[in-house]
């Protein structure tokens, strides 16, 4: 539900209160109680955890490698593109000039040049392929309840947060394919249930009035009054066992107390308070939407969010869909805001000590063609080769993998699907990408339907 519509439902009723299935997420069918509903304790899985957390910036649209990562300065007129490429901290890799602070990370960082997959046309099912690696072709951009699930809902199963912190938070869009289209697939929890679907955040982290209102409590409605409710429940629970229906009577009770735990959380409250940022850093991550959203996800992943999803775009075609004026764009507003925001991300896991147990990830659902078109020097759709970047969380320090041809069209060396990626970014997080997991009518399902993890890409 965009927040942005319901500024009047700032809060809960007392009546509400008792149901709280109210603090829904309006047309996606969510409730906070259904997206506490399946957490349970994480299952043992053998493998040893090099990150507890991730945030990925999406990038929504298609950036395009060769103006960024992958640039080609010898290439012909034509393909070669605008931008200088510059020398970054890590020795021999250069990337675009418009990345400067970027740039003071790549040692820091590792960078796949041979990305590919199967889908050119349907961002939808591009994007769905990216972040599943469930690689349907281009019938597959619709959102579905038979879709795999996103990592973040897989992480809510498998890693559960406790119970006063947001497992799986998403924002600041629910991007749509297409501007007045449906939502794009892969960022829901498809066939798991929409009870692991993430929390939207849907306001503008920018705005001086942004607020959750899921997360807040009516004006006259007190922490005491809350605690009176809570105690309210306790009693009801304790009487389950005489009941028949005691099972789900109870579940319905656990996760009650659960959205109570976070209502009532000083570490969850906190982590949406963007004002007790300094000026200073709030500058630094970038005064827009996308800045904000890569500041506010910084502090709910210390607060303890398991893994917080920022979609770079309103729609797929508003932002790094560059068909048209692509260094125009890249130059002006994309990259400088990137810029900011990453490295600024970076640079505080960093100091923090968080960069160790907190992978950065970002990637988009394909990049642009190498030849420049007549559409005011745009790129368009490029599937066949593309690259993205991990930060921090068990990856490698300063690993350039794979490679282009001359032109950036075609992987040279190493080519790799997203099944390949997210199989490594899992074993990251310490579950096994060939784990099965169940729908809701019992049917087993492989984690990553396709891929394997990359072994020379993990520390």
């Amino acid at each position: 539900m965009n927040l942005q519509t319901s500024s009047k439902r700032t809060g809960l009723s007392r009546r509400n209160m008792l149901q709280f299935g109210m603090l829904g997420l309006g047309s996606l069918g969510l409730s906070l109680p259904d997206l506490l509903a399946a957490e349970t304790e994480a299952p043992k899985f053998g493998i040893r955890p090099t990150a507890d957390n991730c945030i990925l910036l999406f990038l929504d649209g298609g950036p395009s490698h060769l103006d960024m990562w992958d640039m080609k300065p010898s290439a012909p007129d034509g393909i070669r593109g605008e931008f200088q490429p510059i020398a970054t901290s890590l020795p021999g890799y250069q990337i675009s000039e418009h990345l400067p602070r970027l740039s003071q990370h790549m040692h820091r960082a590792t960078v796949v040049r041979s990305m590919h997959h199967s889908v050119n046309n349907s961002h939808g099912a591009a994007v769905y392929t990216a972040l599943t690696g469930h690689d349907r072709g281009e019938v597959g951009g619709l959102a579905s309840q038979n879709d795999h699930p996103h990592m973040g809902a897989v992480l809510a199963k498998l890693r559960p947060t406790p119970s006063h912190v947001l497992s799986h938070v998403h924002l600041p869009y629910i991007t749509q394919e297409g501007r007045g289209n449906p939502p794009q697939p892969g960022f829901f929890a498809g066939f798991l249930g929409r009870s692991y679907d993430p929390l939207f955040v849907l306001n503008d982290p920018n705005a001086p009035e942004f607020k959750v209102p899921e997360l807040t409590l009516i004006s006259d409605t007190s922490a005491g009054r809350l605690a009176q409710r809570r105690h309210l429940f306790e009693t009801l629970g304790a009487e389950l066992p005489q009941r028949t229906d005691r099972s789900a009577a109870s579940e319905m009770t656990q996760m009650q107390s659960r959205a109570m735990n976070l209502l009532t959380s000083e570490q969850t409250q906190n982590a949406f308070r963007l004002t007790d940022e300094s000026p200073g850093d709030r500058e630094r991550y970038g005064r827009n939407i996308y800045g904000q959203s890569t500041l506010l996800a910084r502090r709910l992943i210390e607060a303890g969010t398991r893994l917080v999803t920022i979609s770079w775009a309103p729609d797929a075609n508003a932002t790094w869909d560059t068909h048209g004026n692509n260094f125009t764009s890249l130059k002006s507003t994309l990259l400088p805001q990137l810029d900011m925001a990453c490295s600024s991300l970076v640079s505080d896991l960093a100091d923090r000590g968080m960069l160790d147990r907190t992978l950065v990830a970002v990637f988009g659902d394909f990049g642009r063609t190498p030849k420049i078109n007549g559409n005011g020097a745009g790129r368009d759709h490029w599937n066949f080769c593309y690259s993205l970047m991990m930060i921090g969380g068990g990856f490698k320090q300063g690993r350039i993998y794979g490679s282009s041809d001359a032109t950036g069209a075609f992987p040279a060396s190493n080519p790799l699907v997203p099944g390949d990626i997210l199989s490594t970014m899992y074993a990251a997080l310490g579950i096994p990408h060939e784990h099965l997991i169940y729908d809701q009518l019992n049917r087993p399902h492989r984690l990553v339907p396709s891929g394997d993890v990359v072994s020379e890409l993990l520390i």
